[in-house]
């Protein structure tokens, strides 16, 4: 289920002439069954609610006054999300003679033609506050303060996302909180300009469209509205035309040799996803993302496992992505932690509609051959679903029948798209065989339409964050470099960059040529830390032959701290 709360403003959207009709009440208890939660979102104070409406129950949480003040229904509790204005404002606007003039437990309020009074008054004050117009209503509030502010509270309170949720208005002070919910609804008789900015406008006004948006909310979840303004943007085709991917129902592979960008396309992914507030877990089983991703969290290391109630709770918060990094479970160990986590991830899901985005390197290793066909299930409930991986053919054909998308980079990319093809039964569809795709291009196929061949909008962190990790991050005891000399009685490890340019000066001149006469350096750093112009220059290095131990170390240690030294940390010089 991709949306599981309903955000509806009251005067001229539930209500009509301030009452609410039995068919909408109806309507809303249906809603109710569903499983799905009701938030009202009101201009009015609760005085003014109270008198004309009295089924709370259905509610979850009321936002009323136009986001100052937030009621839970439940506890008949009010919460003052904002400060009261100061009572010389009240008096003054009593004493020039605006009337009516209502006054909550934050807002202030008349009607037009006050408006001119109003902000004079407030100037002559010299208050921060803001003047909100909804259809002749003159609201006082504080600056910041609206319709938006005020569902992110309830929806807080609630543990859910605001990409859960279908919001429905008609007026202008609704913008705001319609534009914060993945589907914006404008009833039918709903102002032009709401009209036009939302993705749904109902047929029928006021609450009869209201309860025609909730039928299609339970028949099947307005499967056929798509807010194509979510779309997330990968790349641009060579005519200029944006690649772009849905935030839910993707289901996408990344796949390529090493060293080809697929790394680089799913932190591009990542980015956006990040971006636009969307909530992911991303299974790390090599420690990949060691020093995390910008406003994600990381639990465990080389060391520690992270459990499932950390993992879970951190989750439980629908603004804080998680990157889960199993470097601390034994290899063999990490499909089977991954297995045990999924039923927990879709119970969650299966609650509040997120995590968003479930995303899995290393895929091949996580989910191989004999993948259980009830896991391979709950990948299916996955909102929005990456896997990114070296060697598509070694994952789970089920697996591989869940997704709808494929991207290939590098070297041959159609062995890719082949591979997926022939899962999918649709191996009489892929194309015919492509050139291999230079630096910064991707090929991208929906089963739903042709390949695009596209050049990748690069992610802003990405170098940063690799080079940070490589310098001075864990890399784990499995790409970590190993000086054991060519008669292996050594066995020196170093987990990151600057471990190995320290191992290196110390290590004796036998031991260093060894591995340098075998490509080792270059291989490493390829295979590992994932750099392969690094890599190439290092390779130059290691065919020169005839330079003493001393100067090829040197020239080693360079080209490292010359790529990497900059992006250490503060006195982590290389």
């Amino acid at each position: 289920m991709r949306y599981h709360a309903l955000a509806c403003d009251y005067d001229g959207t539930l209500a009509g002439d301030g009452r609410v009709d039995d068919d909408t009440v109806a309507a809303l208890e249906r809603l109710v069954r569903s499983g799905r939660r009701l938030i009202m979102v009101t201009g009015r104070d609760m005085d003014e609610l109270a008198s004309a409406f009295d089924r709370f129950d259905l509610f979850e949480r009321i936002v009323i006054e136009n986001g100052a003040v937030l009621y839970d229904p439940a506890q008949q509790e009010a919460t003052m999300l904002a400060e009261a204005p100061p009572s010389e404002l009240v008096e003054r606007l009593r004493q020039a003679g605006v009337q009516p003039l209502t006054v909550g437990s934050v807002i202030v309020a008349t009607r037009e033609p006050h408006d001119e009074t109003v902000l004079g008054t407030i100037r002559d004050l010299g208050l921060e506050l803001q003047v909100i117009f909804n259809k002749g209503a003159v609201m006082i509030l504080p600056s910041g303060v609206n319709k938006a502010t005020g569902l992110a509270a309830a929806l807080g309170a609630l543990g859910l996302s605001p990409h859960n949720t279908v919001a429905v208005g008609d007026a202008e002070n609704d913008h705001a909180f319609l534009a914060a919910c993945e589907c914006s609804v404008a009833v039918a008789n709903a102002l032009p300009a709401i009209k036009e900015r939302s993705d749904l406008v109902t047929g029928r006004p006021r609450g009869a469209g209201v309860a025609e948006l909730i039928d299609r909310l339970v028949d099947d979840d307005l499967a056929d509205v798509d807010p194509g303004r979510h779309h997330l943007p990968l790349g641009t085709t060579e005519g200029g035309r944006q690649v772009r991917l849905a935030p839910y129902g993707t289901r996408l592979l990344i796949a390529g040799p090493s060293n080809s960008g697929k790394s680089t396309v799913a932190a591009a992914l990542l980015e956006r996803v990040s971006a636009a507030g969307y909530q992911f877990c991303l299974i790390d089983p090599e420690g990949d993302y060691t020093d995390g991703i910008e406003d994600a969290i990381v639990l465990g290391d080389a060391r520690r496992a992270p459990t499932e109630e950390e993992i879970i709770q951190v989750l439980g918060n629908p603004a804080q992505s998680l990157v889960v990094n199993l470097l601390g479970v034994p290899l063999d160990d990490r499909p089977g932690f991954f297995e045990m986590l999924l039923p927990r991830l879709s119970a969650i899901r299966s609650r509040y509609g997120h995590p968003h985005w479930l995303i899995v390197d290393e895929a091949h290793h996580m989910m191989p051959k004999g993948f259980g066909m009830e896991s391979v299930g709950l990948l299916r409930r996955a909102g929005g679903l990456l896997l990114v991986t070296v060697h598509p053919a070694l994952i789970s054909e089920p697996v591989l029948r869940t997704l709808n998308a494929v991207v290939a980079v590098g070297e041959r990319p159609v062995e890719v798209l082949t591979t997926f093809a022939s899962a999918v039964g649709r191996a009489g569809d892929c194309p015919e065989p492509l050139g291999d795709l230079p630096t910064g291009e991707f090929l991208l196929w929906r089963l739903s339409g042709e390949p695009i061949r596209a050049r990748l909008m690069a992610p802003e962190g990405e170098r940063q964050r690799h080079r940070r990790k490589y310098a001075a991050g864990e890399l784990g005891e499995e790409k970590s470099f190993y000086f054991r000399g060519p008669r292996e009685v050594l066995n020196l490890r170093a987990g990151n960059l600057t471990a190995f340019c320290h191992i290196a000066d110390g290590v004796d001149d036998e031991s260093w040529e060894y591995h340098l006469r075998r490509g080792d350096y270059s291989r490493w750093l390829a295979e590992d830390v994932k750099d392969g112009e690094l890599a190439a220059e290092v390779a130059e290095v290691e065919r020169g032959g005839g330079e003493p131990a001393d100067e090829t170390r040197r020239r080693v240690r360079e080209l490292i701290e010359n790529r990497y030294t900059a992006s250490a940390e503060p006195g982590g010089a290389l």
